[in-house]
């Protein structure tokens, strides 16, 4: 091996990061593929009227907002034309542009303001304690939630508390979810389960549905890509290296094993500066605890857009039927769409 690809060829399961609650803080903006996502960018389908309705819905939260914040507020003669609850729910099935939404209100809201996923939220209360997260968001205009958990009733009751302080001292809270076992119908978010969980703040949320099809579908149709044998998948990992790209170079067990070990809050330190992530051996799972850890790691991997290049069966396979006949099926049939998109992309400019 050359000096280049000793220098950019790595191993993910060497790597035991560490993050501060100041680095969970700062980082609580949208991912990159989401830095300039606009109401304007957000193509609604043609086929799922709801699509659109959300959107024009969002941009009159977005817009009654700003104008509270105009001198006057809502005490001027000019007040919005329907009274505005200070929460908004995005319920609706993987890859129909919630997370776009999400984004495109963050980015015209006026600051301080963040956006990160449950995990992300749930692990600066871990590291900051309670009380000392509660009042570094204090004051913040909107928080935005993306991937509401309700896998764990303790952080869910946790968030749903935190959540009050916050709003009862003016921060307007946008959120999306995933729902737990057995909530749902095909590819379907359960707004009633989250509100439910929720319930203290359940009237100040307005839950806007958003039907579709996943947008991934229309480039990524069949199956995630197999890069050929272990072999192969090694030599296309050296080539990568020799070329400048830091490539991650890990046996899909070693990987398995070693997410146990990392807290998830912590899984998008281990891809840092890593442009993309070979994977040898890859087969089903059987362990439900292996497989969400997965899940979790893939959407860091999707959200930091790190190209996937892997062997053994393909990556959308490694679920097995009984996982993907239970509670978690539709966070598993998200995974399966980002690791066929992430299998089927572009590994990005080399700085």
């Amino acid at each position: 091996m050359t000096t280049a690809e000793a220098s950019t060829l790595v191993r993910l399961i060497e790597r035991n990061p560490t993050i501060t609650g100041a680095e969970i803080a700062a980082a609580l903006t949208p991912p990159p593929q989401f830095e300039h996502a606009s109401f304007d960018s957000y193509r609604p389908d043609p086929d799922f009227p709801s699509q659109q309705a959300a959107l024009a819905r969002l941009k009159e939260f977005a817009g009654a907002w700003r104008a509270a914040q105009r001198p006057g507020g809502f005490f001027s003669r000019k007040r919005p034309a329907r009274i505005e609850l200070p929460g908004v729910y995005l319920d609706g099935g993987f890859g129909v542009g919630k997370t776009h939404l999400l984004a495109a209100l963050w980015h015209v809201a006026h600051g301080p303001k963040y956006f990160g996923t449950f995990i992300e939220y749930t692990a600066l209360v871990g590291a900051l304690g309670y009380a000392q997260a509660v009042e570094l968001l204090r004051g913040a205009k909107l928080v935005c939630i993306d991937e509401f958990e309700l896998d764990d009733p303790g952080d869910t009751m946790l968030m749903t508390r935190f959540l009050g302080e916050l709003m009862a001292g003016g921060t307007r809270v946008a959120a999306t979810s995933n729902t737990p076992p057995n909530a749902l119908g095909e590819g379907r978010f359960a707004a009633a389960d989250f509100l439910r969980e929720i319930h203290a703040l359940s009237s100040n949320f307005e839950t806007l549905r958003i039907d579709g099809l996943d947008y991934r579908r229309r480039d990524t149709e069949g199956h995630a890509v197999v890069a050929g044998d272990d072999a192969a998948v090694r030599r296309t990992a050296e080539a990568l290296a020799a070329n400048g790209h830091r490539t991650s170079l890990d046996g899909f067990d070693e990987l398995i094993a070693h997410l146990a070990t990392v807290h998830p809050s912590k899984y998008v330190r281990l891809i840092d500066g890593v442009d993309a992530i070979a994977l040898t051996g890859a087969h089903e799972l059987n362990d439900q605890n292996a497989a969400l850890r997965l899940v979790a790691f893939i959407d860091r991997v999707y959200d930091a857009e790190v190209p996937l290049i892997a062997s053994g069966i393909p990556l959308d396979e490694v679920f097995d039927a009984e996982m993907m006949a239970g509670g978690y099926r539709k966070k598993y049939l998200r995974s399966m769409s980002r690791m066929i998109a992430l299998t089927s992309g572009e590994l990005p400019p080399h700085d």
